[in-house]
């Protein structure tokens, strides 16, 4: 497969400079070989990249057909910013000091983030307001707090039960979006895991696992933690995809036909488990050789449905047999070092999938980080099902969009099968602001991908000169090649606002080419 790249030869880098092959090419070096790559897949599928008639024109070669090509070029790094385009993993702790968007960083620290209009900009939709102050907020409370007061014009809160009376106030407004994010609980099964103090390794033993999955009741999730928050929303069960984007969801994978959880079954774990030689001992607690693990459940500190959500079935499962303990900390550990790492057993968290249906990225066998692949991947369960693998790289190589859904239900099949997580819920963000600071189309980007994207389009109402946003997890550092970039809020803030990438997302869950590029890139097949 061949994609052609026309750039567009007004776009510009904030310096003036122009964004040419050089930087694609250098982009794609960067993440191949960067020590600790968050994730190479799509990229190692090049073959070529090279210059074309101008060095306004790339031309990539990929080895067998990659239908979801466009997540790729998502971000663009400035080539001439970096020393080695192939080792960038020290660059970008505290800054990324280049953008081709409407705003460009001034300063980054851990307390706030301000970014300013990029007057070399050279879209069509510059920015409206001088100043994006983006602020990190402890905790929900804190986050909802400081919108109630004035302090942030505009959150983007994930929802918990209480939260449309928290935001009740004449001035606010609230609008949830329905995109590609998905809760789900996931267990981690590494081959090469090793017991220590984040975890106990129990779920390498696939009795254990299954029987233990079994017995989490969704329904009980649901009715106590989701019901309060969307009152009759119905549980997700196609596992990594959701069903208002694409054919790619199959709700009877985990559920049954009336929208019900069809995976919880007691009985049926407590078979599984004595059947494998495990028996409850005088604790009540599911035993092997004397020994009942300690499940560590990780998520982060300071979410309030997360914590309730253990707070709910930590005591269940205990009734249950099974031995859980809550071993949580900051989003920045959570995203960027516990979960790349696979230092939990169990963990909680929303996926924000790309459009595209892929899960290569996330869930082949080749995307489990270790020492082997310099610990590239995002691949956190650890979960290595060859069968599966293959399931994913056939969808990636397919373009008849009904033989994909159809791999694709499949590969979800699989994640019921060898119990890789429990989906829960297709997740809203909430877009609020406050109506009397700031206007605008501000809640258009509540359902995207990329999330909040159009703030250029935002206008000041109060006459303060600046938009402050309230944020609900903050990174450890800026590069956006390395496990820095696997938090949805670092890319959201950061990543997404000031580097220039090929083709945009939409709230409706498709994909536009941006101002980047003369048009459309075209594709061709042989």
């Amino acid at each position: 497969m061949t994609l052609t790249i026309n750039i567009n030869p007004k776009a510009v880098w904030d310096d003036g400079s122009p964004i040419t092959f050089t930087d694609f090419k250098c982009n794609v070096d960067a993440i191949l070989h960067t020590t600790g790559s968050l994730s190479t897949v799509g990229y190692d599928k090049i073959s070529s990249i090279d210059q074309g008639t101008s060095d306004h024109q790339v031309i990539v070669k990929f080895s067998e057909v990659y239908a979801p090509y466009k997540n790729l070029f998502a971000t663009l790094i400035k080539a001439s910013a970096v020393k080695n385009c192939s080792e960038v993993k020290d660059d970008f702790q505290d800054k990324i000091p280049f953008s081709a968007m409407p705003y460009k960083i001034e300063s980054w620290s851990k307390d706030q983030l301000v970014l300013v209009k990029n007057d070399k900009y050279y879209g069509n939709d510059p920015g409206k307001v001088a100043k994006i102050v983006m602020v990190p907020k402890a905790d929900s409370d804190t986050e909802i707090a400081s919108l109630v007061s004035g302090e942030s014009d505009f959150i983007f809160p994930q929802a918990y039960a209480g939260i449309t009376d928290a935001l009740n106030d004449p001035n606010i407004k609230t609008t949830p979006g329905y995109g590609t994010n998905y809760e789900g609980l996931y267990f981690q099964q590494g081959v090469d895991c090793t017991p220590d103090e984040t975890r106990s390794c129990a779920f390498k033993d696939a009795d254990f696992r299954k029987a233990f999955a079994k017995s989490i009741d969704r329904n009980l999730i649901r009715d106590n933690i989701y019901d309060p928050i969307f009152p009759g929303g119905p549980l997700l069960n196609c596992g990594l995809w959701v069903p208002t984007i694409g054919p790619w969801c199959d709700q009877t994978i985990f559920g049954s036909a009336d929208g019900k959880d069809a995976y919880h079954d007691p009985t049926a774990a407590a078979k599984i488990l004595t059947d494998a030689g495990w028996a409850k001992g005088s604790d009540g607690l599911w035993a092997k050789g004397g020994a009942a693990p300690a499940i560590h459940w990780v998520i982060n500190s300071g979410n309030t449905r997360r914590e309730s959500t253990q707070a709910l079935l930590i005591p269940e499962m205990k009734k249950a047999g099974f031995n859980i303990v809550a071993d949580n900390c900051d989003a920045a550990c959570y995203f960027q070092q516990r979960l790349p790492a696979l230092k939990y057993d169990m963990a909680m968290y929303i996926n924000t999938a790309s459009p595209d249906p892929t899960v290569t990225g996330i869930m082949s066998c080749d995307a489990v980080p270790s020492a082997a692949n310099q610990n590239k991947g995002q691949n956190s369960t650890g979960w290595c099902n060859k069968d599966a693998s293959a399931l994913m790289t056939q969808s990636d190589q397919t373009v008849d969009q009904t033989k994909r859904a159809d791999l694709i239900h499949k590969i979800a099949a699989f994640l019921a099968t060898d119990a890789v997580m429990l989906p829960l819920y297709q997740f809203p963000n909430i877009a609020a602001w406050r109506t009397d600071q700031v206007g605008g189309p501000v809640d258009q980007d509540a359902a995207n991908y990329q999330a909040f994207q159009n703030i250029n389009q935002w206008v000041d109402t109060n006459g303060d000169g600046q938009i402050v946003i309230g944020a609900e997890q903050w990174p450890d550092c800026l590069n956006p090649i390395t496990a820095c970039a696997n938090s949805s809020w670092y890319v959201w803030t950061t990543a997404f606002k000031v580097l220039p990438s090929v083709w945009a997302t939409t709230a409706k869950g498709t994909y536009e080419a941006t101002q980047l590029v003369t048009g459309e890139p075209t594709v061709a097949l042989g």
